[in-house]
């Protein structure tokens, strides 16, 4: 255990709520007379398996620091009574703020942490807890669904299919006893996939874009959550600080001891210079810049008219517009919607697709090309009588061909209005002299989102569509102070031994079988294994999640995961295994949707239910 200004201790407890359900937690607090601020961690994922190795290394350090470091698992999760339900995260949380300010050991002062879903939970909570609350950090707060009206395929039936095992899973009895098997069944009983409400028309509330209490913000470039960030920044109603980084999605080590100085500030009255730093500090391609402000006075707009800086290969002569209608595999080599830090997760070299997109290129620049910011395209399109789906992909490309991606967004394009504006993702990044902007066009993005049942595409008038640019000037850091980060020295996470599977298959595998027309791609999480944890629990993971399409059938879209999870305690024979199938396909009409969801104790099926759900195409 690394030398810490205070010796720590830990301690599992119950935090009792006022409808009498008791909340798992693990509390980790310096050994002092006096009392301290409280930072809690409240969060889905187990505690005693799922993020035991993170919380172990995070938590003794924040306890070290003078800091009660808590982490809670929510209803109906991990070892927590009650059943899941969406409708009390909220009061949940409100109720355990309120019981930790009450312990004798607490000065009063709480701090929510959370990355994720539970970076957004943190946020919506502080704006829903009592006064406790007085400052968030929120790495990678998960946004919503419906990335510019659009629905989203590969990330939604992901999330879906993991919420509904991961909330299948027993309590441990090591942690719970003999009263573990009612409780599982009472969970097993009250559990119904999400797809209804997540694939309806008004999907689930966003984090709020405005800061309730003075919070720092942190994400990777590529994580949905940067353009988040970037609202919390401009909203000014409270002190926010921004940190957009190289990492894949989660809080990176060398952010801990930011967080301690955020922490100090707010929840001690230390002033360790937490709002002495840029507004935004941002990793640009090569090194860390810092804004003073944001927007910042740095950052302009530039804009590129489809018919001039940035031309296609045009169109006959009789008619002004373009028309972009894509294969329905466009898209297959999008790489991961939440980047985690594989090496499948990065879009790989964008040039197939762009030879199934309509692309405007620009001439090569003559000076390097620095963006900062949120890039938008207002697009003139054919009148249509239904709605349609817009792909927008922003490329680096070099001088032998080579194309990058920068950043990308999707719009549902309404029938009643010809002019569309696309916002893009945010993006940090520098195009190089000599290369040049690549816009691509494309009207499906499978298998990120599901495609438009209609696959006629749209027409696109060049002449009266503009691509905006946030350009940082190229001086800007001039005279600025340099943006360093230290990674702190955290306790060694607990000894979990990993066995890999003897035939480990491709983290992401792309088929196309020519006869039918049809591609495939199966995907394989990095994590999958066998887990053997200090506590003796033995847990063993496979997952497989696959896409189909039909390159001119946008109607055989097709998404399906089969998992299968095993807990095991050997020493007192406890052997449970859980197997969820999803599958979501789609009509014109329709999505439809197919699940089950089997659990086993000791080899014998003890639960087993199939769900038949069949939900409006709204939009």
């Amino acid at each position: 255990m690394p030398s810490y200004p205070y010796r720590t201790i830990r301690e599992d407890l119950r935090v009792p709520l006022p409808d009498g359900t008791g909340l798992y937690a693990r509390l980790w607090r310096p050994v002092t007379d006096d009392p301290v601020p409280a930072l809690l961690e409240y969060s889905a994922g187990r505690l005693t398996d799922w993020t035991a190795s993170d919380d172990a290394r995070r938590h003794p350090w924040y306890a070290g620091h003078g800091y009660a470091s808590v982490r809670v698992d929510r209803r109906g999760h991990g070892n927590s009574g009650g059943t899941p339900d969406d409708a009390t995260d909220l009061p949940d949380g409100a109720a355990v703020v309120a019981w930790l300010a009450g312990r004798p050991w607490c000065s009063g002062r709480i701090g929510l942490l959370g990355t994720g879903p539970d970076g957004a939970t943190a946020l919506r909570l502080a704006a829903h807890a009592p006064d406790a609350v007085h400052a968030v950090v929120a790495a990678c707060p998960e946004t919503g669904l419906r990335p510019g009206g659009a629905v989203p395929a590969a990330d939604l039936h992901a999330r879906a299919t993991a919420r509904l095992a991961d909330a299948a899973r027993p309590p441990d009895p090591q942690y719970l006893g003999d009263d573990w098997r009612p409780r599982w069944q009472e969970r097993l009983a009250s559990l119904e996939p999400p797809f209804p409400g997540w694939l309806a028309d008004a999907p689930p509330d966003d984090p709020p874009a405005t800061a309730a209490v003075p919070t720092l913000a942190v994400a990777g470039w590529g994580d949905p959550s940067c353009a988040l960030l970037l609202r919390l920044l401009a909203s000014g109603a409270v002190p926010v600080r921004a940190v957009l980084g190289p990492w894949p999605h989660g809080l990176p080590d060398e952010i801990l001891p930011e967080t301690l100085r955020w922490w100090d500030h707010w929840l001690r009255d230390i002033d360790a210079g937490a709002l002495k730093t840029p507004v935004l500090r941002s990793w640009i391609s090569t090194r860390w810049t810092g804004e003073e402000s944001w927007p910042s006075p740095d950052v302009r707009d530039i804009h590129y008219g489809l018919d001039g800086p940035l031309r296609t290969a045009g169109t006959a002569s009789d008619d002004r517009h373009v028309q972009v209608r894509s294969p329905q595999h466009t898209g297959l080599n999008a790489g991961a919607y939440v980047p985690a830090g594989r090496p499948a997760d990065q879009p790989p070299d964008q040039r197939e697709e762009d030879g199934r997109s309509v692309c405007f290129d620009s001439q090569p620049l003559p000076e390097p090309l620095e963006l900062l910011g949120t890039p938008s395209l207002r697009l003139r399109l054919r009148p249509s009588p239904a709605p349609g789906l817009v792909v927008a992909r922003l490329c680096d490309v070099a001088p032998d061909g080579t194309s990058v991606l920068l950043t990308r967004g999707a719009l549902v394009t309404s029938p009643s209005e010809p002019d569309a504006t696309v916002e893009l993702a945010a993006a940090g990044t520098t195009v190089p002299p000599g290369h040049r902007l690549r816009l691509a066009l494309s009207s499906t993005y499978w298998p990120w989102l599901w495609p438009d049942p209609d696959p006629a595409g749209y027409g696109l008038d060049p002449s009266h569509s503009t691509l905006t640019l946030p350009v940082r000037h190229l001086a800007a850091d001039s005279g600025a102070a340099p943006v360093t980060f230290a990674s702190p020295t955290l306790p060694l996470p607990p000894p979990v031994h990993t066995t890999e599977p003897l035939t480990a298959r491709p983290e992401r595998l792309t088929i196309h079988d020519i006869a039918r027309h049809e591609w495939r791609t199966e995907l394989s999480p990095a994590g999958d294994g066998t887990r053997t944890h200090p506590d003796g629990l033995v847990r063993d993971e496979h997952t497989v999640t696959a896409y189909r399409i039909l390159s001119a059938t946008p109607t055989s879209a097709q998404a399906r995961t089969d998992r299968t999870v095993r807990l095991e305690r050997p020493a007192i024979g406890w052997d449970i295994t859980l197997q969820t199938r999803t599958e979501l396909r789609c009509t014109p009409t329709h999505f439809l949707a197919h699940t089950r969801l089997t659990a086993l104790e000791a080899g014998d099926v003890v639960f087993t239910r199939d769900w038949q759900q069949q939900i409006p195409r709204e939009a």
